[in-house]
């Protein structure tokens, strides 16, 4: 591993950071070198401080300890993000025999300078204890490969050399902070500690020093595994067992809907029970299908993590599948229940007396025999980290497999920390959005009414696919969900063709993983009286109003029949179903046809536990950014035949509502949030959402 130190880099950041001093600053860039190298720390793992000295409110000068607050991802780290702490008050400490975890947090809680500043992380008396003025802690792959094994010390000691200390599995906090300070006491020459089946620790008077040290200690390592064969196994490399890339992904789109309908669980709601779902992230690069493909691999999934600070990521055990339960709904979920049952008893013979209640116990990793690996999540971001930590864990398996046999920590000691209340609060305590969880399809996403369905799905916490016709529009719509990135996917589709239908509904599956909602909304219309209607122009709008929405929910019906976890359709079949417009044959029949497959769908859907409703929608022009293509259409001859300008036209349909209110598009999109919420066990129904036109109320 190379050191990534550059000296013109470094003064950029103490010009960057001046306010903060040169500590601090070269603190933030040799921690964001660090945070870079996915091989060393992943996601909020990892630690790094420096002491160094401040001015209290009294303008005395203070020795303080800046460290990573708890959480907190090395990568992005901002001075910020190294909350000070009196040093002193942190030192008095290591003159304790022992230390509950409550005080130890209300002591470092205690000595912080701003009280308002983030949580220190909870290994910050281990970096108080240490003399050194920069500490670097990383969960080192390499390192792990080499301590997750039977003889773990001695194969440090060959690779490291005798003057790095190797100390066996402490429970973080106090005690490991107290075995460092020892260690080092004995050894006070030494170039880092290592700590098994955990990661390893250096430290130097500079933040180069201890930067350099780290990468040096890991690069020794690396070039041991090599040595042995060990850095690039055999088990990572593709075989006839692992299927051409293609198949995997043809293999992973009917196992994804499949998976994550079978990890989804109902929930006690006050309005009744509800389905808690999880979004998910596949990978099959040739590495990760490779290990799929071994004999090994069953064995080694079925082994605890590599470092247990990944447990409450990606749950201790991944679940290993052949490719025939992967697909099958009910071999996979016979695998799960196993799976489940496992873990139950995982908890009540590991779990710390007063641990409790029991965490979710579906698997969150699954490995697909010569595929591939899928995580879940509750948001697609904390999927995303669990299948980085399981890609990297299967890696470091591996090589630990080649060099010997890899060891994992013991139930007792991953459950402690799985339940260690420290640990738990890295996950927050946010209370999840009323759609989180759901994945939504929506048709016509390029429309005014589209968008306003999109902004309050994305807004409650579904994710979304953005479907529409119109690539160069649908572009633009999603530029204007940026910030929600993470939650979107845009496909360009024609809904008229049904294996354009289909790649929709895949690629929206391998996004996230399945779909919860499907909201048909695409539509055209056509102005003409029945006396002059062109058959063509009358075919073209049934083709695309009815059997569009026709495929749509051909489609989502057998998406819904593999999950079997429930799920809503919201038809948009506009206020003309009940109440035609003059001139507006075409549109209004073919609309009469999508409210009347919305109730057969109802009635077929419902063994699927699946709601089917419909919004009747009028007068929806939209904004200056994203116009109604349908009043783009039809607005003008209604301007014409009312003797009106556009603002004349709006106003004209607001006071024509009982009402006397403006329909906008998030209006619609309220509408579909309500059905998919689940919150009442209605289907079948019809929601207008007009204003009020007596002459369109469903009967």
């Amino acid at each position: 591993m190379q050191s990534r130190y550059d000296e013109h880099e470094a003064q950029n950041y103490r010009e960057r950071y001046a306010a903060h001093g040169d500590d601090v600053a070269l603190r933030v860039y040799t921690s964001r070198l660090i945070g870079a190298e996915p091989a060393l720390v992943l996601h909020g793992g990892g630690n790094t401080s420096v002491k160094t000295t401040t001015r209290d409110l009294l303008g005395r000068t203070v020795e303080v300890l800046c460290v990573k607050g708890s959480g907190s991802d090395l990568a992005l780290l901002e001075p910020d993000g190294l909350p000070a702490v009196r040093l002193a008050a942190l030192r008095e400490l290591q003159e304790l025999p022992q230390l509950s975890d409550q005080h130890m947090v209300a002591s470092v809680r205690l000595a912080l300078l701003d009280p308002d500043a983030p949580m220190p992380s909870v290994e910050t008396l281990l970096h108080a204890f240490l003399p050194h003025r920069f500490v670097d802690h990383t969960h080192a792959d390499v390192l792990l490969a080499l301590t997750n094994q039977s003889d773990g010390a001695q194969l440090v000691r060959e690779a490291l050399g005798a003057d790095v200390p190797v100390l066996p599995w402490c429970m973080p906090g106090f005690p490991l902070a107290k075995a460092v300070a020892k260690a080092f006491l004995q050894q006070p020459d030494c170039r880092g500690i290592v700590l098994l089946k955990h990661g390893i620790l250096t430290f130097g008077d500079t933040a180069k020093e201890s930067y350099e040290r780290m990468l040096a200690l890991v690069s020794d390592a690396e070039r041991f595994l090599a040595a042995r064969g060990a850095l690039r196994p055999a088990m990572l490399q593709a075989t006839k067992a692992t299927l051409a890339p293609l198949d995997r992904l043809a293999l992973l789109a009917k196992t994804l809907p499949v998976l994550r309908g079978a990890v989804a669980m109902q929930g006690q709601e006050p309005w009744g029970m509800t389905w808690l779902r999880m979004l998910a992230e596949s990978r099959s690069t040739d590495e990760v299908a490779a290990f799929a493909s071994h004999l090994d691999a069953r064995l080694l999934c079925a082994k605890n993590p590599i470092t247990p600070d990944h447990v409450i990521r990606t749950k201790g055990r991944y679940l290993f599948l052949s490719r025939d339960e992967a697909v099958d709904p009910d071999a996979s979920r016979r695998a799960i229940a196993s799976y489940v049952a496992d873990y139950k008893q995982y908890f009540v013979n590991a779990a710390p007396r007063g641990a409790g209640p029991m965490l979710r116990p579906m698997p969150v990793v699954f490995v697909i025999e010569g595929c591939g690996l899928v995580a879940f999540g509750p948001t697609r971001k904390a999927a995303q980290i669990a299948a980085d930590i399981a890609e990297h864990t299967l890696r470091v398996k591996a090589q630990a497999q080649a060099l010997g046999c890899y060891e994992a920590l013991p139930d007792t000691d991953l459950a402690e920390m799985e339940y260690w209340p420290l640990e738990l609060n890295k996950l927050g305590k946010q209370r999840p959005l009323q759609l989180a969880g759901q994945v939504a399809l929506v048709t016509g996403a390029a429309g005014a009414i589209g968008v306003g369905i999109t902004e309050a799905l994305l807004q409650h916490g579904a994710c979304v696919c953005l479907v529409d016709i119109d690539g160069e529009r649908l572009g633009k719509v999603a530029q204007r969900f940026a910030a929600y990135r993470n939650q979107i996917l845009a496909v360009t589709a024609d809904l008229t063709d049904s294996d354009q239908v289909a790649s929709a509904f895949s690629q929206c599956v391998s996004a996230f993983g399945g779909i919860d909602c499907v909201v048909p909304n695409a539509g055209i219309a056509h102005v003409s009286k029945l006396m002059d209607m062109d058959r063509k122009h009358f075919q073209q709008v049934f083709e695309v109003n009815a059997t569009g929405t026709m495929l749509v929910l051909q489609a989502a019906a057998r998406m819904f029949a593999l999950q079997r976890s429930g799920g809503s359709v919201v038809v948009q079949a506009s206020k003309n179903s009940f109440a035609p417009g003059y001139g507006f044959g075409a549109y209004s029949a073919s609309k009469a046809a999508v409210l009347q497959l919305g109730r057969i769908a109802a009635l077929e859907l419902a063994d699927l536990g699946v709601t089917v409703n419909m919004v009747n929608a009028d007068a929806v022009f939209g904004d200056d950014d994203v116009p109604s293509q349908l009043w783009q259409q039809v607005g003008p001859d209604r301007m014409r035949a009312r003797n009106l300008d556009a603002a004349g036209l709006r106003e004209f349909y607001r006071q024509r509502s009982l009402l006397k209110t403006a329909v906008l598009p998030r209006h619609v999109g309220e509408a579909v949030v309500f059905f998919a919420s689940g919150k009442v066990p209605t289907t079948g129904a019809v929601l207008p959402v007009d204003g009020g036109l007596p002459e369109a109320f469903p009967r």
